[in-house]
């Protein structure tokens, strides 16, 4: 055999690439699996059902999750590189860099009064109840849009609405869920958003043009969640407490600068972390230039106590609990995908499907159920990333369709079932009240009444059933270039 007819040599293997990934057994089989994902929903439920006050209560039942997939898998070793390479990858560093930098502008628009700004705005009109659910509705899709954390909005925007909502005779499960129905909006289709990210980088899709492909499905979903928001409060208005007003002031306004910065910057293609940073830049130089921000709160020393103060340290330490409840699950995750279990789903939708309507079905059937057997809407995303762009490829679904269809389902149930934070969140802040005699919603409550959730999930229905939008998201934007810098 000549030199030349000699096979290459094999490329040298990294024991932690994904090329190398090793296949995991378990006692029990594949299925086996499974078993874990049950035990840490078990837990999450019970632990939410009882108000846990954010995802740091949940990492105790992932390790226990994680100790027993160990303990039922074959190979150890090969678990343990599995578990290491799923908390590593690429994508999951992308996002705990855009919790921390959304969540540090989140804090810098709340110290320098962005809300009490949009809320002095609405006192200014003179709204009465119900017209303040509608406002409390469009204030909080500003305030999400801006920061990109549904989360964020609700910590924000409810202490300060709900009350001002109730002393005005707002009926006060719609209040609640027009809250939760504006930091929804934000979630599914702000460019910043850690949804909006997740969707469009697993699919290989450009951020910008994933956003405006998406806004033929929030849009429409949105106007029809005001219109029922205001029938639905009207139907069950109160009267005005004596003497009540909303309070405010109009100086952060000029903060408004700061989403319109990320997002044009976002929208004409521009990196993720250029568009934070920048938006970050804007807001600090806005905030000093308006008085809105001292330099103190900037970076000061605490020479007593070894300490430093700082709106970014405390942007970071928001982030931190969904960052390890994220890293903690996608190592789980992995564990799933390394059994066999995802492939297996693949080869049997693609068994079982054979239209376009069909595939889109299996994605969005798929998501929802990662969804709800995470209870986490990023590794939901992630987990499904792969089915769905296989699967959708073999059909020509646009990147663009498959992200749309990711993001839209993630934005429904974990904003309406009482077991996940988003509706336990709104719940608890929804205490801010009693100071002024206004009861407390519950999170079936909030949930049941975020009608914006619910638009969206009829919104996906109808576009799967009728192929609406369908056509038009395969119009890429010109000068697109995702697969070479997708984010």
């Amino acid at each position: 055999m000549s030199p030349q007819s000699l096979p290459p040599p094999p490329p040298e293997k990294d024991p932690l690439s994904a090329k190398t990934k090793p296949e995991i057994h378990f006692y029990g089989g594949s299925i086996t699996a499974l078993i874990p994902f049950f035990v840490f929903v078990t837990g999450v439920v019970a632990i939410a059902l009882s108000g846990a006050p954010d995802e740091r209560g949940f990492w105790p039942v992932l390790i226990l999750a994680l100790c027993l997939s160990l303990l039922l898998s074959r190979d150890r070793k090969a678990f343990s590189q599995t578990v290491i390479m799923g908390m590593s990858q690429p994508i999951v560093m992308i996002m705990i860099t855009a919790w921390m930098l959304a969540s540090i502008i989140g804090v810098l628009m709340s110290i320098t009064g962005f809300v009490e700004a949009l809320t002095w705005t609405a006192g200014q009109l003179q709204l009465g109840g119900t017209a303040f659910v509608a406002a409390a509705f469009l204030i909080c899709c500003i305030v999400s849009v801006s920061t990109g954390s549904s989360f964020g909005t609700i910590l924000i925007c409810a202490p300060i609405l709900y009350p001002a909502g109730g002393l005005l005779g707002a009926h006060l499960a719609t209040l609640a869920g027009a809250i939760i129905g504006g930091a929804t909006f934000g979630d599914c289709i702000a460019p910043i958003s850690d949804t909006t990210i997740a969707s469009a980088l697993s699919q290989k899709a450009d951020i910008g043009g994933t956003v405006r492909s998406r806004l033929k499905y929030v849009l429409p979903a949105a106007a029809a969640a005001l219109v029922l928001y205001v029938l639905t409060a009207q139907l069950h208005s109160s009267p005005a407490i004596s003497g009540a007003a909303v309070s405010g002031r109009p100086q952060g306004l000029p903060m408004l600068a700061v989403p319109i910065v990320i997002i044009l910057l976002l929208l004409n293609g521009r990196h993720l972390l250029h568009g934070l940073l920048f938006g970050l830049m804007t807001g600090v130089l806005v905030g000093l230039l308006f008085g809105l921000l001292k330099p103190s709160q900037i970076l000061s020393l605490d020479l007593a106590n070894f300490t430093a103060r700082s709106f970014v340290i405390d942007g970071i330490e928001r982030a931190v609990g969904i960052s390890f409840f994220t890293i903690l699950l996608m190592g789980l995750v992995a564990t799933l995908e390394a059994s066999g279990l995802l492939q297996r789903l693949v080869g049997f939708a693609s068994r079982h499907s054979r239209t376009e309507r069909s595939v889109e079905a299996w994605i969005a059937g798929a998501v929802g159920g990662a969804v709800l057997l995470t209870c986490h809407s990023i590794v939901a995303i992630l987990t499904v990333g792969e089915f769905a762009r296989q699967t959708g490829d073999r059909v020509g679904i646009h990147r663009y369709r498959r992200a749309n269809l990711l993001s839209l389902v993630v934005s429904t149930f974990p904003f309406i079932l009482p077991y996940f934070i988003p509706v336990i969140l709104m719940a608890n802040t929804s205490s801010s009240g009693a100071p002024y005699g206004i009861p407390q919603v519950s999170p079936l409550q909030a949930g049941l009444h975020n009608i914006m959730s619910w638009a969206i999930l009829l919104m996906v229905i109808v576009a799967i059933i009728t192929g609406y939008g369908r056509r038009s998201d395969t119009s890429t934007p010109a000068g697109d270039d995702s697969d070479k810098n997708p984010s």
